[in-house]
């Protein structure tokens, strides 16, 4: 679908007041990226903010599993015939990436097709600013521009859709590789269409990318145990309470025992395993790139090492990163990550 340039317009500036109302702190990463890039980040992080609210925060009467074969529908008009854009490359790149360079466990083939496939969530529980009604119509211009411009793979943005509407029903794991092709759709395929906007060189940079997603997605899950077992959702892979002796109902009361203890430092060596990972990212970045991805996974890094400390008060309160090691963390990713 063609866009005019003042609708366009228009629908950037809609995005970035997106961004500014949610409460998040991912918007304040933007800034380090230049002016065109910050847009196209805007544009993103908008798409993905509704989608999570249609899941979370329905607006109307619909319910969220028709909300979101909607928002599907508009998303595919918007996309119509999609153009590479300056970096072709990054197109072709990505695409093979989706479904030949990087296996994805339990998932299949993450390509746009008809509504009503099973998918996931993005991180939810964050107190976010739902995107009004009257936005939402307003972001899909500046989206299919940054498609467009930056060469995404629309696979990615469905496969975030994917993610939201397969968290419609309580979630179950048996298996890691289970929660893993889970964590592909609401994370690592985020960050896949992130580094199309920031720049990057070649097909290495997508395992890194993916392992970024893992390990940002895996924090999200040990912080927000709490409140998903209150939701009915429980993300950590029922092998893994098993082998360390740890019950579902257990994890609903908050029961802090030897056996809760072996559960975390099991799943948190695992996220410290894929930040390792992840860490081989930024060589094959674009310079504007690495310090929003330097300043993203540390500042998740310290969240994961504020778990580690005092497992148990995940149960008790949100964990967070101090506001001082946030600006810390801000000030080290601006000068030292190019």
């Amino acid at each position: 679908m063609s866009f005019a340039p003042d609708e366009i317009r228009r629908s950037y500036a809609a995005c970035h007041r997106v961004c500014r109302r949610s409460g998040s702190n991912f918007p304040v990463a933007f800034l380090l990226l230049p002016r065109e890039k910050r847009k196209a980040m805007d544009a993103l992080y908008a798409f993905m903010r509704h989608s999570d609210d249609l899941a979370d925060d329905p607006q109307s009467d619909r319910s969220p599993a028709d909300a979101l074969r909607d928002w599907r529908r508009a998303l595919d008009e918007a996309l119509m015939d999609p153009a590479p854009g300056a970096d072709a490359n990054c197109w072709s790149v990505c695409r093979s990436g989706a479904t030949g360079i990087l296996p994805v466990p339990n998932v299949g083939q993450v390509a746009k097709g008809p509504p009503g496939r099973q998918i996931g969530n993005l991180p939810h529980g964050t107190g976010e600013t739902p995107v009004a009604p009257e936005v939402a119509a307003g972001i899909l211009p500046a989206l299919a521009d940054t498609v467009r411009r930056f060469a995404i793979p629309p696979e990615h943005l469905y496969a975030v859709l994917d993610g939201v509407e397969r968290d419609l029903v309580p979630q179950r794991f048996q298996a890691f590789d289970e929660l893993a092709g889970y964590c592909h759709l609401v994370a690592s395929a985020v960050g896949m269409a992130c580094i199309c906007i920031w720049g990057h060189r070649g097909p290495e940079a997508l395992p890194p990318a993916r392992s970024a997603g893992l390990a940002l997605q895996l924090t999200n899950i040990l912080r927000d145990v709490k409140e998903d077992a209150a939701r009915g959702r429980v993300y950590l892979p029922l092998d893994d309470l098993a082998a360390c002796g740890y019950s579902i109902d257990e994890l609903r009361s908050g029961v802090v025992n030897a056996a809760f203890h072996r559960l975390m430092a099991l799943e948190i060596d695992r996220a410290e395993q894929f930040y390792r990972e992840a860490a081989e990212l930024p060589r094959w970045l674009h310079p504007d790139g690495r310090p929003i991805f330097g300043l993203m996974t540390a500042t998740y890094h310290a969240l994961l090492n504020e778990i580690r400390r005092r497992p148990g008060d995940i149960f008790l309160r949100r964990i967070r990163v101090s506001r001082p090691k946030k600006l810390w963390i801000a000030a080290r990713s601006a000068l030292f990550s190019r």
